[in-house]
């Protein structure tokens, strides 16, 4: 009886457990600067996320970055979201996510990368009851 507790225990664990990998091509982002087209990147992004990767000069690998993560997280959770309802920020230099209009609540664990032309971004996230 102990062995299928913990069994039982075990899958209810990975059942609220995500993991989701994501990349981008920061190309894309090149080809279509903010300033040609900022209502593209209204629609994927909120008004923080944009002042943020404006911030650098090379701004598209930032927004590539974002984009990827938020890809990442939206494999990682067993729910239908929206991309643009899916913040992303950083604490500490670490990025982190926030689910705008959500009921449900998740933990997440990311990590966003950077090289060449690529950005890629990983996300494990665990549902919180």
């Amino acid at each position: 009886m102990v062995l299928l507790k913990s069994l039982s225990d075990s899958n209810n664990m990975i059942e609220k457990l995500g993991v989701g990998i994501d990349i981008t091509d920061i190309t894309d982002f090149k080809k279509i600067p903010y300033q040609k087209k900022p209502g593209f990147y209204q629609s994927i992004f909120q008004s923080s996320e944009i002042d943020y990767c404006l911030k650098f000069q090379d701004s598209s690998s930032h927004f590539a970055g974002k984009f990827a993560l938020k890809e990442a997280v939206k494999k990682s959770v067993n729910d239908d979201i929206y991309i643009s309802k899916i913040e992303t920020f950083h604490v500490n230099s670490k990025p982190m996510i926030k689910l705008l209009d959500s009921a449900k609540n998740y933990v997440f664990r990311t990590s966003i990368s950077h090289e060449g032309n690529y950005a890629i971004a990983i996300v494990i996230s665990e549902l919180i009851n």
